[in-house]
């Protein structure tokens, strides 16, 4: 079919080399996370070229946590890099994964403040290409609390043309992302543009017009991007599409949503809050009261219902079904 339509056509792999594969990543301790698996990540699932298998490091269940993304300038100055750590720090406390592609510079600065509520970091080589070698402890620090992703078989060297099909992933599997300094032709607008083009949030923090740096992220401003000075802004602008900002969890506790001692809703609830929903919006504390149920449930069921496409969200606490 590839062929038909004007592309080439897919190698299937042989017997030898998914053997090989296999070998490499068990070596490493990588796991495969296929589409459809309940730690595939939600967001990135909804899209039409979402890979069909993710390559795992570290902590898989992070990856189904909500997520921002938050990128910017390799060469960032001390603003940005002191802008990115408390942007990392702020919304991981908030319960947010934070999503950055391991770089130099923002990146970094982001994935280090918040490696203590679990961050994640999308490769644009294999597993055991990770990319820059400055960073390798950082990866591995990373580990320990959050999750290292990656498309590509083990081996991969990374090329320039990795760098953006690795940005989709980044923002695909966000929520939102944060430009914190681009230039006018960084990385970090591809990044940005494919957000726009999957409904992402789009966000910027604004920096000096003198400064080249953020040359670009101004420009995302002056196209509609939310402005952001701290945190609350991002957490603010993402509050509607999860009816309620997520909680911050101690590590090891796979729902930011629930408390340690909840097992999750259970499908009895799953239906009585569908049977519930209809074409006439309706407040979520209606819901709560209603289905006889904790607030903590009734929006884990009710992110559910929006991850499937099946939940129409209003503004100021109304959902309506799909």
């Amino acid at each position: 079919m590839a062929k038909r339509g004007g592309g080439r056509g897919i190698r299937i792999a042989s017997g030898e080399e998914i053997d090989r594969e296999m070998a490499a990543a068990r070596k490493l301790g990588v796991s495969f996370v296929a589409l459809g698996e309940p730690e595939y990540p939600p967001r990135l699932r909804q899209e039409d070229d979402s890979p069909p298998l993710l390559a795992v490091r570290g902590r898989a269940e992070v990856l189904t946590r909500p997520m921002v993304a938050i990128v910017g300038a390799r060469n960032a100055s001390a603003a940005g890099h002191k802008m990115a750590a408390i942007l990392g720090r702020d919304l991981g406390s908030a319960g947010f994964v934070v999503v950055s592609g391991l770089a130099r510079g923002v990146d970094a600065s982001a994935h280090v403040a918040s490696l203590a509520t679990g961050t994640v970091a999308v490769l644009a080589g294999g597993q055991d290409r990770p990319y820059p070698p400055e960073n390798f402890d950082l990866l591995d620090r990373l580990l320990e609390t959050g999750a290292a992703v990656s498309e590509m078989p083990m081996g991969w060297e990374p090329r320039g043309r990795d760098f953006p099909r690795r940005n989709r992933l980044i923002s695909g599997m966000a929520l939102g992302v944060v430009v914190v300094e681009a230039a006018e032709r960084s990385g970090s607008l591809i990044t940005a543009r494919f957000a726009g083009e999957q409904g992402r949030e789009v966000f910027a923090v604004p920096g000096s017009p003198i400064d080249p740096r953020a040359a670009g992220s101004n420009r995302l401003l002056k196209q509609g991007a939310t402005l952001v000075t701290e945190a609350a802004d991002v957490i603010e602008a993402l509050a509607p599409i999860l009816g309620v900002a997520p909680e911050a969890k101690p590590l090891g506790e796979p729902e930011p949503l629930l408390s340690p001692a909840s097992s999750g809703p259970d499908d009895d609830l799953r239906y009585r809050i569908a049977g519930l929903l209809g074409p006439t919006p309706v407040s979520i504390d209606d819901l709560v009261r209603l289905a006889d149920a904790p607030a903590a449930a009734v929006r884990v069921v009710l992110l559910e219902l929006d991850l499937a496409g099946r939940l129409v969200r209003q503004g100021n606490g109304l959902v309506a079904a799909a």
